[in-house]
C-alpha cells in the first residue's frame, strides 16, 4: 500500500510523487534494479505536453558497499533519461529513453516507443524496469546493499522561455526519493 502524501506536499501545492517498489537482481550478464513510481502529472504540465512540448524525466540510482571503518563506498550507479512527447498531426504520444540525457542535436542510442494515451505513456514511466547497475564482477557478492534512488521531472531540458516563466512554480517540483537495503536477489 503506497504511503499518504507528507501534509507538506499537500499544504504546499507540490505534487506527489512516491517510490512504491524497488528490487535488485542478480543476472548473468550484470545486476539490475527496477522500480515504480506512483504520481499525477499536474495539470499545467498537462496544458504543456498538450500544446506539443516535450517533457524529462530522470531516474537515478546509487548502489553502495556498507563499510564499518569509513563511509559507505559507492560501488555503482545509473540513469534512465525519458523523454514524453505529444505528436499533435498523429495524435500519439512518444515516448524516448536513453542512459545519457536526451538533446536536441540528436537522440543518439536511445529506445523509441509510440503510445495511443498520455495514461499508456505515463503507465511505461512509471516502471523503471532492469536499470542496469554494472556487472556482477564490478559490484560483488554481498547479500544486502543499501540503495539510493531518485526520480524526478527535470525542468532544467524545457525550452529557456518555459524554464524562465516556470521559476518558483510548485508543480514543476516533481521529485520521489528513497533509501532501502535491498537484498540481491537471484533470477527465478
Amino acid at each position: 500500500m503506497p504511503a499518504a502524501p507528507a501534509l507538506a506536499d499537500i499544504f504546499s501545492g507540490t505534487p506527489a510523487a512516491d517510490v512504491t517498489q524497488l528490487r535488485l537482481e542478480r543476472a548473468d550478464d550484470g545486476v539490475y534494479l527496477s522500480a515504480t513510481v506512483q504520481f499525477e502529472l499536474p495539470p499545467l504540465v498537462n496544458e504543456v505536453l498538450e500544446k506539443g512540448i516535450a517533457i524529462f524525466f530522470v531516474a537515478e540510482a546509487e548502489l553502495l558497499q556498507e563499510r564499518w571503518y569509513w563511509s559507505d563506498r559507492r560501488v555503482a550507479q545509473a540513469s534512465r533519461h525519458m523523454r514524453l512527447a505529444y505528436q499533435p498531426l498523429t495524435r500519439r504520444w512518444r515516448l524516448n529513453v536513453s542512459p545519457v540525457p536526451i538533446t536536441n542535436a540528436g537522440l543518439g542510442v536511445a529506445f523509441n516507443q509510440n503510445f495511443d494515451t498520455l495514461g499508456d505513456a505515463l503507465a511505461a514511466i512509471k516502471r523503471i524496469g532492469r536499470l542496469r547497475m554494472g556487472d556482477v564482477a564490478d559490484i560483488g557478492d554481498e547479500p544486502v546493499y543499501p540503495v539510493t534512488f531518485h526520480f524526478r521531472l527535470d525542468v532544467s531540458q524545457l525550452p529557456r522561455p518555459l524554464q524562465i516563466g516556470f521559476v518558483g512554480n510548485s508543480e514543476w517540483n516533481m521529485t520521489a526519493e528513497r533509501n532501502a537495503r535491498l537484498p540481491l536477489e537471484l533470477p527465478p
